[in-house]
């Protein structure tokens, strides 16, 4: 059978995994279709599709098809459910985080994702099927109908206007394909989903057809103000030709807590959705709707239910009171503002959209019917329609279906239990006719329950099958009963006809009982009567039927009857109808063994039954040979009318036997002396023993009775009986006595069976000649028996019943016999001795008690002969006699003795000699000495040992705790008792009893002490490769009174996972075992198993915790197998069962796939690595820190530990010893370097350390030799030639020196990277942590807007100045008027006029112009979508300017106001994205270079740095320094208190030392928030009294020749680790400290003014400050006369040499900052996020521009977006940390931002990226990455373009939102009164333009603008 083929089960093929968007079905597919094509089914019955390994989803029906949509297939079935075509859509590489990518790098976090179908609808005109899955955020896509294999579209690059599905499988999609005006048109509505779908509406009108499929653009949208408040749940989409209609649940506004249902309705013609009205649905009393349908006018809605036991209800709407309601809504919205009669609100505008119910004209609704342009929409009203329950169900419902036929309406509901209703609906009630169970248990009906276009087949659809349910299944009834039971109003009985069918199939329906129908009392037709019942075959008769209701036929028609297939012509007389039987040979012979054959009589109209009964017709004779043990009873006794003739031995149904011979009667027959069984001649019995002696001559009698019959007729007799098979004749005599009664002789025999049977029954019977049998009137047997068989012994011998004659003959094979058998005197009287074989068991108590078992032979023939004959040990032993064997076994209970009594058993008999046994028994005294442990949890489980001697004493041992029991461990010891506590009720002490059968022993002087059960409280880490071994820390409390914790998981295999979910349903199956150890006395306990198989297909895995104390116990994660899935992760504490993820916070134990690392030689494993010292080592790997942290990894190389410093996804990072370790063993010659995480050890490899390379020296005195060797030489040969190979060696020696320099300078610098990258990972992993409790420092909204609209400001630009009293009254004035310039500057004439006459004044700088355009921006902060069409207007008239000039300059400078608008609205839009997306990175690099900058020395006084990107901010000189940690005391002035260390440099100034130490103590706090450097001191403290204040400059300074040098901590030589503590500075007033700290913190400007930097602090007497090196530009007065040549020469030589020399020091800061400059470029360039809207939409306008202006040159368009986004608003966000987070910016941080911004600028430009010897330093660090960020540029350009273009409407919902997001605009009324400053300096110029501008004068411009001056002049500073 296919896997996919119509069955009644579901398959087991499984089909192979599909690659990523497969675009073809792949070969087995089509191998599918050709070879299983199923077998078609009866229709009658369900057919059934399933689909082994997926999930069904979605239903679709087109004609001729079904469509099934499903996770990661579609299928196409025929409409019997055989399948005709696969597709397959996934698993797709995706995330729900990413847009839809070509590159799987732009997406990092895809996996590989099942996509689940989310929607799939038929578009019937173009022949096409849309199936919109949930991966690539729910696109859709459209194959042929035909053959769904077959794909005609799928976007290659959607963009998100295609986004059509949920992308989250949990949240419903609906739609409806709708016919337009030659298109269709496509409706969706959905859920909200994840983050990515928050703009998608939740309804929207989109094209099927055209360039762009699926897309909204220019069609209706449902705009939401906030998804969050409107999240709809819809339940379904339904048309009716004119309208669609959406029934769903939602909350409301803001206002609307709890959900309501709704239904809403959309005019199928209206692509704008103008027509969109909903209204609330309410079921009274239940709760939400769940399932609806639309059909023949009414919607049926399910909806859960309110009331006590029911769990669901059905409800009608009709959809003209429907539709009148929304016409209500519609009327009062568009002509009465919503408002109702009685005032109240009851329509509205709904959604968070700006429009409101208006007054239109009364004939509004009648004129626009689906709304317009100008109407309000989307409508709701308020007023819900409510209707009552026709019907209450006990499962919620989650499918509904109906269907009108024959004048009734049926519904269909699926509930979520897999159950089928099928309910009629008569008037306001509803009423299940029939239920039965379509899915698996427990698995919901789909809401696609879909009734095919006859009407006659329901599809129903479930997660796991496909069903085809007939609507009625009329002919599954077979008869008229079973048709009119099930009650199902489309069925009655066709009783012409013979079949249950609809009322339209039945010819003669309308006539009178003719069709039937249980609604109207209906009865099927019966044979009420028959006459007669029964007959004998021989004869004919003429047999009369009653049939009450009988149809009326035809004339010409003719009813007729039928026995079996004999016709016979019926005559009707009302309802008496008379039938003749067939002939004797027509009817049919008898069933075998039978008596009789009953036919069905059925009366017929044509060939259809329309009653029937049955007859039967029987044969006398048959019942004679049926019966042979009793013929004559058995034919008087039937059923039958059969008499007996005895003389002739034969059964008749005549009247009498023939010939005058005597007869006896059947029952049935009355008034007759002989008839019945009792008349017949019978043996009545036997009348001798029934006990027969084998072996020994018997005769047996039988009494018989009733031969009479047989009186004057000469017979013989015999007697037969049946010995093991063979028939065995005896003569017999008969003996007559008195009345009709005699006796039967049999002849004697001697019976020798063939086999020996202690007994065996022999059937005995009577014949009358030799073939005429006579009855027996019981069953007759006698019984033969065997004295030799059962009875072994003599015991058992004279044991026997006295009746059989059994004696113990001893003549010559002594053996029991028949008496008569023995000789005489060869039967003794008493029987040997006892013989003994064994005792059980050998030991017992003193007390006695003991059960004592005795096995052996002749131990007496009763217990009356043991009864007193039994002892142990010389101590009597009481037997008992419910467990005593006859000669074989005794079982005694032992008399006290004291302890070492031993000796035989012995059993004396009377008169017999005693028996002894060769096993000896011993009385010994069992002892408890002590227990093991001492104490256990309250729950039991502990495996308690008790110790003592004498032990193992008897056979019966059990141990108890107090009053539980404690079931003991085998095997029982001499020594020691295992066994496991019982759960207690109460903690406590508890004493140890051991009961040894009768006797006890109690351990009083140590009981046990039961504690409280173990708690658990939290247990870390929750997750572990599957190699186990991580080590998980679990707390809690009373943890050491655990003997054995574990640590266990559940494990399922993967091919077994359905089976073991099942098997766990039974609680027997899968319980946590520990098993126990097993062990024998005196062998150690065997090691635990690891892992155990459980009941149900699980397997458990252990390991044993250890308990570190009484709240810790240390666990090692079990290690699992390959092939298994963990299900449960618990621990087991004795008995106490805790599952993991309840004491880890709600974290379910997660395992890890087992990392992989790769060897560390290229080559391969077996090669050795070659290992520089110094070196630090990175290993590459996938998976490194899933399942393990960096502390828990453990790295050898040999037997030396290579430090693990950074540990990633992808790398390890250690540092290795600092010479080669010894090798870990012997065998080999090189260390190996290992890996250790928890269980796993990963071998990558031998490490080979490389010597350093030493400089080979070489002696004066042999240089010497060597040159008088040479010169002795050159006088022998050619000088030339000598000097000529001289030099060319020479020349390649220099050559390979330089070489060997620049591998060690390149080395140095790799090494050193890798150094300073592990350092700074370590650190961003704390920082991460840190930010996780503090959060990134952003900045609040209104200091981020204040900082980016004015970035010059040092202080707050926009401040009101203070009032005094006095000018109180004009503050109302001033406002009034700022109030009205407020509404001036919405007319976008006047703005436009005022931005133009300014820009045209002279003296209006560009400072000006940048100033008034972010007053601008606060000022209309409220409005963005209207400044987002000034910037537009502003942006067309630039790009208007610049076309005639050089379009490539547009936007380059600020020069203006558009400009600067722009770069403020972009600011705006992009907060969100800031914050989000971008700030985490941004924020990571800032810190990074924080960190490197700190971490080497920076000269307080020039602000140049050791580690830097700058080479103009380069120390070029070598600075020793040495890190140091101070222990900082938190609190200021505390002596005592936490301790928190700070790292610093011995060559920092103690202002430095003050700002890192500031850094760390306030590591979480904003730096606005935190105390100024210059308020405090630094005091290192040593010891109680030893306080010393630091300070950059004091008496101790060092002077000389005019140089100051700074303080450092060298100079005050303090000590690593030394305490240091912050104090308020002293010479600080309170009120400097204060305002200072308010300052900061109201309006920080977030820049740092370098320390010293006033040339007057510096240089106070002409004594000038150094730090670290001294300026070299020195003042001419100072500068020395002379120098010698020399020191200039090595001075111009230094100076030369220094950018060679340190450049390395830039390339190993790039080298380590390499990761978070490509992390930021990345955040920025990416479009795996969505870009943000504002970005596509100013894009797309200058697309615009560019088209509009006739510009084809890509690289000016490249320029344009270039100049407005990155360089005017990431440039500026890069250089400059301090607009977005609460930091400080020190010269050194800011000057390594301007080299990465410049990186930036540089990879925007699309000229090729040259670079020379003379290029900038800072060019050339960035050389290799530039043409890669350049790509990414274009291709971030690219991808915008290709997405789909941001709409208008979009675009403004999205600032809508923004404006409402801030509506308080920082400081409004201060930005109009500083516009109107500069509008008063130019007044006279601004209101002539505005008086010479015609429409200016139409508006009264000027006029509102003088107004404007009247209320604010000479009032401007008075807020």
């Amino acid at each position: 059978m296919s896997p996919y083929a119509p069955s009644r089960g579901a398959s087991l093929l499984v089909l192979p995994q599909a690659p990523a968007m497969a675009p073809q079905p792949p070969f087995y597919v089509h191998l599918l279709l050709l070879l299983l094509s199923p077998s078609p089914l009866s229709p009658v019955l369900a057919q059934r599709f399933s689909a082994p390994n997926t999930t069904l989803n979605h239903l679709a029906l087109a004609p001729g098809s079904l469509y099934v949509g499903a996770v990661n297939r579609l299928f196409q079935l025929s409409p019997e459910l055989q399948l005709e075509a696969m597709a397959v859509t996934g698993p797709v590489l995706d995330s729900p985080d990413c847009v839809p990518f070509r590159d799987p790098a732009e997406c990092p976090q895809a996996r590989l994702t099942d996509n689940a179908n989310q929607l799939l609808l038929v578009s019937g005109r173009s022949q096409e099927l849309v199936a919109c899955g949930q991966v690539r955020q729910g696109v859709c896509e459209k194959r042929r109908l035909g053959d769904v294999a077959e794909l005609l579209y799928q976007a290659e690059d959607p963009g998100d206007g295609q986004f059509v599905a949920a992308n989250t499988p949990g949240v419903t999609t609906v739609g409806l394909v709708v016919p337009g005006p030659g298109r269709d048109l496509l409706l969706v509505a959905r859920g909200l989903a994840g983050k990515l779908s928050g703009g998608v509406p939740p309804l929207t009108v989109r094209q099927l057809a055209g360039p762009q499929p699926f897309s909204s653009e220019g069609l209706g949208r449902l705009v939401v103000g906030d998804f969050s408040d409107y999240n709809n749940s819809y339940v379904g989409a339904f048309e009716d030709g004119r309208s669609a209609y959406f029934v769903f649940r939602r909350r409301g506004a803001r206002m609307q807590a709890e959900y309501r249902s709704y239904v809403a309705r959309v005019c199928l013609g209206d692509a704008s959705l103008y027509s969109y009205v909903e209204v609330p649905l309410a079921c009274r009393g239940q709760g939400l709707v769940q399932a609806a349908f639309l059909a023949h006018g009414v919607l049926l809605g399910s909806f859960t239910s309110g009331t006590g036991g029911a769990k669901a209800a059905l409800c009608a709407f009709p959809v003209a009171q429907l539709d009148r309601s929304m016409e209500e809504a519609r009327q009062l919205c568009y002509t009465a503002a919503g408002r109702g009669p009685s005032g109240s609100e009851d329509a509205a505008v709904e959604y968070g959209v700006t429009s409101r119910c208006v007054t239109l004209p009364l004939d509004s609704p009648e004129s626009y019917p689906c709304g317009d342009e100008h109407t309000p929409s989307p409508i709701a009203g308020r007023r819900p329609l409510e209707a009552e329950p026709l019907l209450l169900l006990e499962q919620p419902v989650s499918a509904v279906a109906a269907l009108q036929a024959d004048g009734y309406t049926m519904a269909f509901l699926g509930d979520t239990q897999g159950q089928l209703h099928k309910v009629f609906l008569n008037g306001s009630q509803g009423q299940v006719y029939y239920s039965q169970q379509v899915g698996p248990l427990g698995s919901a009906i789909s809401p696609d329950l879909l009734v095919d276009s006859s009407g006659s087949h329901l599809y129903v659809l479930t997660a796991q099958q496909v069903d085809r349910v007939p609507v009625a299944a009329c002919p599954q009834f077979p008869d008229c009963v079973s048709c009119l039971r099930a009650r199902d109003p489309l069925c009655g009985w066709c009783v012409l006809q013979g079949r249950c069918t609809r009322k339209g199939e039945c010819k003669r329906a309308a006539q009178p009982n003719q069709w039937l129908w249980s609604f109207e009392g209906g009865h099927c037709l019966h044979i009420q009567a028959l006459q007669p019942a029964q007959h004998p075959r021989q004869e004919q008769v003429q047999v009369t039927l009653s049939v009450p209701w009988l149809p009326a036929i035809a004339l010409d028609e003719y009813f007729h009857c039928a026995f079996g297939d004999y016709d016979s012509l019926a005559h009707v007389e009302g309802s008496h109808v008379t039938c003749v039987t067939p002939p004797h040979d027509q009817v049919p012979p008898n069933p075998p063994d039978t008596d009789h054959v009953t036919l069905l009589l059925a009366l017929m109209f044509e060939d259809v039954v329309v009653a029937a009964s049955s007859f039967s017709f029987y044969d006398c004779s048959a019942v004679q040979a049926l019966h042979v043990a009793t013929p004559c009873r058995a034919c008087v006794g039937s059923l039958w009318r059969c008499h007996w003739c005895p003389q002739s031995s034969q059964c008749l149904a005549g009247e009498h036997c023939p010939d005058g011979e005597r007869t006896v009667y059947s029952t049935q027959e009355v008034d007759v002396q002989e008839r019945g069984p009792e008349a017949c001649p019978q043996v009545e019995g036997l009348a001798s023993p029934v006990l027969v002696p084998v072996g020994w001559e018997s005769r047996v009698s039988l009494r018989v009775r009733n031969f009479q019959h047989f009186r004057g007729l000469s017979a013989s007799y015999h007697c037969w009986l049946e010995l093991l098979g063979v028939v065995h004749r005896l003569p017999a005599s008969l003996e007559e006595t008195t009345g009709n009664r005699g006796l039967v002789h049999c002849q004697a025999q001697q019976f020798h069976p063939s086999t020996s049977q202690r007994e065996l029954r022999v059937p005995i019977y009577v014949t009358r000649g030799e073939a005429q049998r006579l009855d027996n009137a019981d069953p007759l047997h006698v019984t033969l028996y065997d004295c030799t068989v059962g009875h072994p012994d003599c015991s058992h011998c004279q044991a026997a019943n006295r009746t059989l004659g059994c004696l113990w003959c001893s003549h010559n094979q002594p053996a029991c016999r028949y008496g008569p058998l023995c000789p005489p005197g060869a039967a003794p009287q008493l029987c040997p001795r006892p013989s003994i074989f064994s005792i059980e068991p050998q030991t017992g108590p003193p007390e006695g008690g003991l059960v004592l078992t005795i096995l052996g032979s002749n131990l007496g023939r009763d217990f009356a002969d043991v009864q007193n004959a039994v002892s142990v040990a010389g101590r009597p032993c009481d037997p008992d006699p419910a467990l005593y064997q006859i000669s074989a076994r005794i079982v005694c209970v032992t008399s006290p003795a004291p302890s070492g009594t031993s000796g035989p058993a012995q059993v004396v008999i009377r008169g017999r000699p005693a028996g002894l046994s060769s096993q000896h028994f011993t009385y010994q005294d069992p002892i408890l000495l002590s227990l093991s442990p001492r104490w256990g949890p309250q729950a039991g489980g502990t495996l308690l040992t008790i110790h003592g001697q004498h032990l193992q004493t008897g056979g019966n041992i059990s141990a108890f705790v107090g009053g539980q029991p404690c079931p003991i461990q085998e095997p029982v010891c001499p020594e020691a008792i295992m066994c496991r506590t019982m759960p207690q009720t109460a903690a406590g002490k508890a004493v140890v009893r051991v009961v040894f059968g009768q006797a006890q022993r109690t351990l009083l002087s140590r009981p046990f002490l039961y504690t409280a059960n173990p708690q658990l409280l939290a247990a870390e880490p929750s997750v572990s490769f599957r190699g186990g071994g991580r080590l998980i820390r679990v707390r809690g409390s009373g943890l050491d009174v655990v003997q054995r914790p574990l640590l266990s998981v559940w494990l399922v295999s993967n091919e077994s996972q359905a089976e073991s979910v099942l098997a766990w349903s039974d609680p027997s199956l899968a319980q946590p075992q520990d098993p126990d150890l097993r062990q024998s006395c005196g062998v150690p306990a065997a090691d635990p198993q690891t892992c155990i198989q459980l009941g149900g297909g699980l397997l458990q895995c252990s390991t044993v915790c250890s308990v570190n104390s009484s709240s810790l116990l240390l666990c090692r994660s079990p290690a699992i197998p390959d092939g298994t899935q963990p299900r449960r992760v618990f621990f087991t504490l004795d008995n106490v069962h805790v599952d993991f993820i309840s004491v880890s916070g709600g974290r379910a134990f997660l395992y890890q796939p087992n990392p992989h690392l790769a060897p560390l030689s290229r080559e391969g494993p077996g090669h050795p690595y070659r290992l520089k010292p110094g070196n630090v080592l990175d290993v590459e790997g996938e998976g490194l820190n899933l399942g393990i942290s960096k502390e828990e990894v453990r790295v050898l190389i040999g037997d030396g530990e290579c430090l693990v410093k950074t540990l990633t996804l992808t790398h390890l990072y250690c540092e290795p010893p600092p010479h080669s370790p010894q090798p870990g063993n012997s065998s080999s010659s090189l260390p190996q370097f290992v890996v250790h995480m928890g269980n796993l050890r990963l071998a990558l490899g031998p490490v080979q350390y490389e010597a350093e390379p030493t400089l080979a020296t070489f002696p004066v005195e042999a240089q010497v030799g060597l040159g008088l060797g040479a010169a002795l030489l050159t006088a022998a040969v050619l000088l030339l030639t000598l000097m000529y190979r001289h030099k060319s060696k020479q020349a390649l020696r220099d050559y390979q020196k330089v070489l060997v320099q620049l591998e060690s300078l390149e080395t140095g610098v790799g090494d050193q990277c890798r150094k300073e990258f592990t350092d700074l990972m370590t650190e961003m992993t704390d920082l991460s942590s840190d930010l996780e409790a503090s959060g990134i420092p952003f900045l609040d909204y209104h200091t981020y807007t204040q900082r980016v609209f004015f970035p010059g400001h040092g202080t707050c630009p926009l401040q009101a100045a203070p009032e005094g009293p006095e000018e109180e009254g004009c503050r109302a004035t001033v406002r009034q008027g700022l109030t009205q310039l407020s509404h001036l500057l919405n007319s976008k004439l006047f703005l436009l006029t005022l931005i133009h006459t300014l820009e045209e004044q002279p003296s209006f700088s560009q400072r000006d112009r940048c100033h008034v355009a972010s007053l601008l921006s606060l000022a209309l902060h409220g409005k963005l979508e209207y400044l987002t069409d000034i910037l537009r207007t502003l942006l067309g008239d630039l790009a208007a300017h610049y076309v005639d000039k050089n379009p490539k300059l547009m936007l380059r400078r600020t020069e203006t106001m558009a400009e600067k608008l722009l770069t403020n609205w972009l600011s705006i839009c992009l907060y969100t994205f800031l914050r989000e997306v971008a700030g985490e990175p941004l924020y990571m690099l800032f810190r990074a270079i924080k960190y490197q900058v700190d971490k080497g020395p920076v000269d307080a006084v020039t602000g140049k740095a050791k580690r830097t990107l700058n080479d103009s901010h380069l120390l070029r000189e070598d600075v020793e320094f040495r890190p140091l940690t101070l222990m900082v005391l938190a609190g200021p002035g505390a002596s005592s208190g936490q301790h928190v260390p700070a790292r610093v440099l011995d060559t920092d100034t103690i202002t430095q030392v003050k700002e890192k130490v500031l850094d760390q103590v306030y590591k979480g706090t904003p730096f606005s928030q935190r105390p100024s450097v210059h308020t405090l001191d630094l005091e290192w403290r040593s010891g109680m009294a030893g306080h010393l204040t630091l300070s950059d400059e004091d008496l101790t300074s060092v002077t000389q020749n005019h140089w100051k040098r700074l303080n450092t901590l060298q100079h005050y030589k303090v000590p690593d680790g030394a305490t240091v503590g912050l104090i308020p500075r002293l010479h600080h007033t309170a009120h400097t400290a204060t305002a200072a700290r308010s300052l900061a913190q109201s309006c920080p400007s977030g820049e740092n003014t370098p320390m010293l930097e006033d040339s007057e602090d510096g240089e106070e007497g002409g004594i000038r400050l150094w730090h670290l090196v001294k300026a070299t530009e020195e003042p001419e007065g100072t500068k020395p006369r002379r120098s010698s040549l020399r020191e200039r020469d090595r001075e111009r030589a230094r100076a030369k040499a220094i950018p060679e020399i340190y450049l390395t020091r830039l390339l190993s800061m790039k080298g380590t900052l390499q990761k978070f400059v490509d992390d930021t470029f990345q955040a920025i360039l990416s479009v795996n996020r969505p870009v943000p809207i504002a970005v596509r939409y100013l894009f797309d306008f200058l697309d615009e521009l560019a088209e509009k202006h006739g510009i084809e040159d890509p690289e000016t368009l490249h320029i344009w977006k270039t100049n407005s986004l990155l360089l005017r608003f990431w440039v500026n966000t890069l250089k400059n940390p301090q607009f977005i987070f609460d930091v400080r910016v020190s010269d050194n941080v800011d000057a390594i931002l301007a080299v990465i911004a410049q990186t930036f600028i540089d990879s925007c430009t699309l000229s090729e990226h040259k670079v020379g010897r003379d290029s900038p330093v800072n060019k050339l660090l960035y050389a290799r990455e530039i043409p890669r960020y350049k790509q990414m540029v274009e291709k971030y350009y690219m991808d915008i373009r290709r997405s789909s273009p941001a709409s208008y409407q979009e675009m403004n919902s999205a600032l809508a939102e923004l404006s409402g997001s801030h509506t308080s605009a920082p400081h409004c009324l201060e930005a109009l009164q500083d516009l109107y400053r500069h509008i008063h300096r130019y007044y006279d110029q601004i209101i002539s333009a505005l008086e010479e501008d015609p429409m200016g004068q139409k508006m009264q411009l000027a006029c509102r603008l003088q107004q404007i001056a009247a209320l604010v002049e000479n009032k401007v500073t008075h807020l």
